[in-house]
């Protein structure tokens, strides 16, 4: 049996079973989804309903401000492409997304005289001054979803027979971590169904928190869709493309985009990229051989080169999705790289 006829829903895994009873058993379930399917649902992971219900509230208490106080936090001030970003204004594959967002990272103070472009993505964040518990909250949230993805990255390190701390080194305090506060609207036509257009995310792992309003589709090895069906409790986790290539891959980034919610209808969901220290670069992980016979190899894409310098790749993928914050404070880059 082929494993695209296998996989008809995303499979569920129970992350407190990493310390419990059945660890090999729960070892071959987590490789297995993320080998064949590179998505999959966690629970158990320990993360109170006050932080997940309180992350959803203050993103409907942003989104519902006038425009002009979201503005006044909008990407454009920020050469970090650090907070608002207004419906329309992030593209993906060259065509605009249709979710408005605020964008956090972590908080630093900008790198002086930088000797690499990608260090001019270190900075502060933006946050709403007319809404002080957004902070407080989403940082929360971060810091949650923080120690559910270590957890998971960790678990998939057993799982491919390494020590479950070989990634650690990348995760300290310089590590480069990205939130979004997403709110899709309604599609503006019967045919404009791109809230997100198809794409990979460019981490280790992306965690999501999503609502019970769906939208979220995965695409198999055989090109065709399947829903991330909205499952209570849980975070949907993948693959990003620095596993990818850590994996040679063995780990695919698997390709998902989000579909418009119906017109008149809203969607929330909260992005978590578990990205590495922006001056990692990613080493190949040895792995056991029934697993390298396995390996895919990393994929080529001419539209989407991977670097295995995740600084590099995060900047590739920040110039490209915000144009307009790159014209004003990345000219430079842009014009050395024509």
């Amino acid at each position: 049996m082929s494993s695209v006829e296998r996989v008809e829903a995303l499979p569920l895994i129970d992350i407190s079973r990493f310390r419990g009873a059945g660890r090999e058993g729960f070892l071959d379930e987590l490789r297995w989804a993320a080998h064949e399917v590179g998505f999959f649902y966690v629970v158990g992971h320990g993360v109170p309903e006050a932080v997940t219900d309180g992350i959803f509230r203050v993103a409907r208490e942003f989104f519902a401000l006038p425009q002009e106080r979201r503005l006044a936090i909008e990407n454009i001030h920020s050469p970090q492409f650090r907070g608002y970003t207004r419906t329309g204004y992030e593209f993906t594959g060259g065509t605009r997304d249709w979710r408005e967002q605020v964008d956090i990272g972590p908080e630093r103070v900008p790198v002086e005289a930088p000797e690499h472009d990608w260090q001019r993505l270190v900075g502060p964040n933006q946050w709403p001054e007319d809404l002080p518990g957004f902070k407080r909250t989403v940082l929360a949230w971060q810091d949650e979803a923080l120690r559910v993805s270590r957890e998971v990255l960790r678990a998939l390190a057993a799982a491919l027979g390494a020590d479950e701390g070989h990634f650690d080194r990348w995760f300290d305090e310089e590590a480069s971590t990205h939130v979004k506060v997403v709110r899709y609207p309604g599609r503006p036509a019967d045919d404009a169904e791109q809230g997100v257009g198809a794409h990979k995310d460019y981490g280790y792992l992306a965690l999501l928190q999503q609502d019970d309003v769906g939208g979220l589709q995965v695409q198999l090895s055989d090109g065709s869709w399947i829903d991330a069906t909205p499952v209570p409790g849980s975070f949907v986790f993948n693959i990003g493309e620095m596993l990818e290539i850590a994996t040679g891959g063995y780990l695919t980034a698997t390709r998902h985009r989000v579909l418009s919610p119906p017109a008149g209808v809203e969607r929330f969901s909260v992005p978590f990229f578990l990205g590495p220290r922006l001056d990692a670069v990613v080493e190949p992980l040895d792995l056991p051989a029934d697993l390298a016979a396995q390996a895919r190899g990393v994929s080529a894409d001419a539209d989407n080169p991977l670097h295995a310098a995740f600084g590099e790749n995060a900047l590739v993928g920040w110039l490209r999705s915000h144009p307009k914050v790159a014209r004003r404070w990345w000219s430079d880059v842009l014009a050395a790289r024509a």
